[in-house]
């Protein structure tokens, strides 16, 4: 890894220079002689190792899916072709090392075990395969490590402060990345598990009396735990950042989360996002600024590419493509030219960022969130192909909105009639429903084409038990009770 200030400073030119030398070299000595799929990939295609001279030369190997990597019932272990040198390589490779002398031998293999061996995973979610294994080794974790201090020095993010973790507990990327950047970065942390372990009116306490100043969490859950904790008029006054993972971010609900923390003291509170995906095993932030200038990426530990989603061919700085994602340096489980499906409407830039002046690679910060709910992000509704996700936005920064679900029927429970949508919703107090139903009907059909068949108010209480606010890893916003056929 390189060292992140001067990382941060170097000239475009600079880090593609990096990129190449590092590209060259994992190639060569790590992803062919040890990938079992990419050293397949590599023969099947007649691709010379090293052919691979420059970042450039990278679209002339094949795009990687989620397909290719996921198990499923055929192939339960599939996801191991994609380790680094699994650990029985290690063994048969280099046990006989250690005859050569009682200490420098059992030296060698254990740095081999060290920089190899597989000691930690996270799970993709998925509907359509089974969840997908992604494996760290113990060298990976500095890796995560530094990445967490990037990111935690991206936004601002000191050793006095105070964070709470409110990630649910899980063996995904959020809850984890939180927990290494803060062991990296040195800050007082309560890892909470969130209001599925801890429980909300715990973790309102926790906040209160730890006199947190930064807090982490998924955005939908957010807004229900501030509310509550206005709502019980609880002094928050020391927070001044809240990070969020794990879902988009519409400007809307940033405006509301400050809005809530405002009625409890905290003034010119920063409401920033991350981007990552288990693939990427690691989490970019947006620096603290008014508008967002997108992702600070770490081009020392990965190759971001932006491509058109039709084509496959990389579009120019600033324009709209398809991320895509290939690892660098890393062991554990790697891809390479990995299709992530999120689609970021500015591209990438190499510009300097014009808040922080760091020159690193950025995603730009407006990206369509297809991993949120890929089987069917793009599906028809009474003939009309919709993409799910424009219900996040409209739904969540909505004003005089509380909570909200999505539920897609067929009427009268028939797998062959007319699809239904009913849209759920909490109103704001003090709301005329009538209005209110008018603007989310107009606006439902101006976002996806499609009318909801009925848009019904609801309690709190009905509606958190609809979402499992408390008992999901994430609250269930579109729920899809269409029969199979």
């Amino acid at each position: 890894m390189e060292d992140w200030r001067a990382l941060s400073r170097m000239s475009a030119g600079q880090i593609r220079q990096m990129q190449d030398r590092k590209l060259r070299a994992f190639i060569r000595n790590q992803i062919y002689p040890y990938s079992p799929y990419y050293q397949r990939l590599f023969r099947e295609h007649d691709i010379d190792p090293f052919s691979i001279q420059t970042v450039d030369d990278l679209e002339r190997l094949p795009f990687t899916f989620k397909e290719d990597v996921a198990p499923t019932d055929e192939e339960p272990q599939r996801h191991k072709d994609f380790i680094v040198r699994p650990d029985e390589t290690i063994t048969e490779r280099y046990g006989h090392l250690t005859k050569l002398s009682m200490f420098a031998g059992k030296h060698v293999v254990a740095e081999k075990v060290y920089e190899y061996r597989p000691v930690h995973m996270h799970f993709t979610t998925g509907r359509t395969a089974r969840p997908t294994p992604f494996v760290y080794s113990a060298k990976d974790l500095e890796f995560i490590r530094e990445g967490g201090y990037r990111l935690l020095d991206v936004f601002g993010v000191k050793p006095e402060d105070v964070v709470v973790n409110a990630f649910p507990y899980a063996p995904h990327l959020a809850f984890w990345q939180t927990y290494f950047a803060a062991e990296a970065q040195g800050s007082l942390v309560l890892h909470s598990g969130g209001g599925k372990i801890l429980g909300t009116q715990n973790l309102i306490e926790a906040v209160e009396q730890l006199r947190a100043t930064v807090l982490v969490f998924i955005p939908g859950y957010a807004y229900y735990f501030l509310r509550e904790a206005a709502r019980q008029g609880r002094d928050f006054g020391r927070v001044r950042l809240v990070l969020f993972g794990g879902e988009r971010v519409p400007p809307g609900l940033k405006d509301k989360v400050r809005e809530a923390l405002g009625q409890m003291g905290a003034e010119n509170v920063q409401v920033l996002a991350t981007y990552a995906c288990t693939e990427s095993r690691l989490a970019w932030g947006e620096c603290p600024a008014e508008e967002s200038f997108g992702y600070h990426t770490y081009p020392d530990m990965e190759i971001i590419e932006v491509v058109d989603p039709t084509t496959g061919k990389r579009v120019g700085e600033g324009e709209e493509g398809e991320i895509v994602y290939t690892s660098l340096g890393w062991r554990g489980t790697c891809v390479l030219r990995y299709r992530t499906g999120d689609v970021a409407a500015g591209g990438i830039s190499y510009r300097p960022c014009p808040n922080c002046g760091r020159t690193v690679p950025r995603i730009s910060a407006n990206i369509q969130r297809r991993s949120e709910f890929k089987e069917f992000a793009l599906t028809k509704i009474k003939g009309t192909l919709v993409n799910l996700n424009n219900f996040f936005p409209l739904l969540m920064g909505h004003p005089d909105l509380l909570e909200w679900q999505v539920e897609l029927r067929k009427r009268n429970d028939d797998p062959y009639d007319l699809d239904e949508i009913y849209l759920r919703i909490v109103p704001a107090a003090g709301v005329d429903i009538d209005r209110l139903k008018a603007d989310l009907r107009e606006k439902v059909l101006r976002e996806t084409e499609v009318a909801p068949t009925d848009i019904i108010p609801t309690t709190m209480p009905d509606m958190l038990s609809r979402l499992g606010m408390e008992t999901e890893l994430k609250e269930k916003r579109i729920v899809d009770m269409r029969p199979r056929v």
